[in-house]
């Protein structure tokens, strides 16, 4: 992607029209990544823009299979088969069965994406340097470097699948190290063959579920979409370590329990900001707002204080004045928080980068519900889970 590209991109997401979906996938893989960032941007962009950019986490060119699997040793497998059955942006996933009888699904990485991918991250990079030289205040407010190196690491991450195995080890070791002291039977993890992986390719045990995108506008029950929030919950706010990718073609549903998939990205936050989260999540979830206001300060790396810090709550609270009792289909949790970032930012504090991976968790979580059940209100749904996690961090 040159800078001339990198513009029409931009220009496509931000114009009038509906974006190009498979334009987009043509322009390569980091115009996929940014899409995919933007396809969470409810809080500036229309819900419309949003709906169609969320396609790319499922919608990709295929690549021909005697391409992909021309590597793959098969003499351990007594069958594969040769179509597809999902093609994500950076890997296609195959069917298959063991010489040994069990099925399994096979992830491969698709060739020659890394090297193209940072020289196109270096190009933007350079490109954005030059506009903050001239604008410094994009950096401060909008922060695309830091989005871009996001983008960068956990896309680099996805691109060697030993990441993603190291990924599932950790969340796994976390469900085993405190599954009896809270409850997380409805969370399972697939089995990993590793000695059939590499960096390129990985064996998995097949799952005979759905992903969360293929149900969440039909078959999905929206007391399993709170289940999830009940187990990543945990993960995000007792934790600080969380699957860092949870969109909903990464989860799966089978007899009714919740399997996390594609793992190369996990999340790290401090302490401070998993609980101080936790602490603005509870206020809110009580409309309490001045208490909101004294805990964003309270997480924050830089915080405010005296009359710039009661300037901030009286715009706080204008900010939430149309959010209590609301439904999500009627107010985004995903553009409050958006925006509450935003106010704080330009009210002086300064937030860790670790932010913006739970902020993209809970958006993922926030249109989940709206394709779900778009009249839940979801902050009052989420309180008993947030009594449930204080207490676990009691123990």
């Amino acid at each position: 992607m040159n800078i001339i590209s990198f513009i029409k991109l931009i220009v496509m997401i931000y114009g009038n029209k509906k974006p190009d979906v498979e334009k987009i996938q043509r322009m390569g893989l980091l115009a996929v990544k940014i899409g995919q960032v933007h396809a969470l941007r409810i809080d500036f962009l229309s819900e419309e823009t949003c709906i169609e950019l969320s396609r790319l986490y499922r919608a990709n060119i295929p690549i021909k299979s005697e391409a992909v699997l021309k590597d793959i040793d098969r003499t351990r497998f007594s069958w594969i088969d040769e179509a597809p059955l999902a093609s994500a942006s950076v890997g296609q996933v195959y069917r298959a069965r063991l010489i040994t009888g069990e099925d399994v699904v096979i992830k491969v990485i698709k060739a020659d994406f890394k090297k193209m991918f940072e020289k196109d991250v270096a190009a933007v990079k350079r490109f954005f340097k030059f506009v903050i030289f001239f604008y410094p205040k994009l950096a401060r407010v909008f922060d695309p470097i830091g989005i871009l190196e996001h983008i960068e690491d956990y896309t680099l991450r996805e691109l060697n699948l030993l990441n993603e195995i190291e990924g599932h080890e950790i969340l796994k070791a976390i469900y085993e190290k405190n599954k009896d002291t809270y409850d997380l039977s409805s969370l399972k993890f697939p089995k990993i063959y590793r000695e059939l992986s590499s960096e390129n390719v990985m064996v998995s045990e097949y799952i005979p579920g759905k992903t969360f995108d293929e149900i969440l506008d039909s078959e999905m029950k929206y007391t399993d979409l709170l289940l999830l929030f009940k187990i990543h919950g945990f993960f995000m706010f007792n934790i600080g370590t969380f699957h860092g990718d949870i969109h909903p073609g990464n989860l799966m549903l089978c007899d009714k329990k919740i399997y996390f998939v594609d793992t190369g990205a996990i999340g790290y936050v401090s302490r401070r900001l998993s609980s101080g989260l936790l602490n603005f999540f509870d206020a809110l979830s009580v409309y309490d707002y001045d208490l909101c206001g004294q805990r964003l300060n309270e997480m924050a790396e830089k915080g405010i204080a005296g009359e710039r810090f009661e300037r901030f709550k009286r715009k706080f609270n204008v900010l939430y004045s149309d959010f209590k009792g609301k439904s999500v289909k009627e107010v985004s949790l995903t553009k409050k928080m958006m925006e509450t970032i935003k106010l704080g930012v330009n009210s002086g504090m300064g937030f860790e980068k670790g932010m913006f991976s739970i902020i993209k968790s809970l958006m993922f979580l926030d249109g989940m519900v709206l394709r779900c059940n778009p009249d839940a209100v979801l902050l009052e749904d989420m309180r008993q889970f947030l009594s449930e996690f204080r207490m676990a961090g009691k123990g």
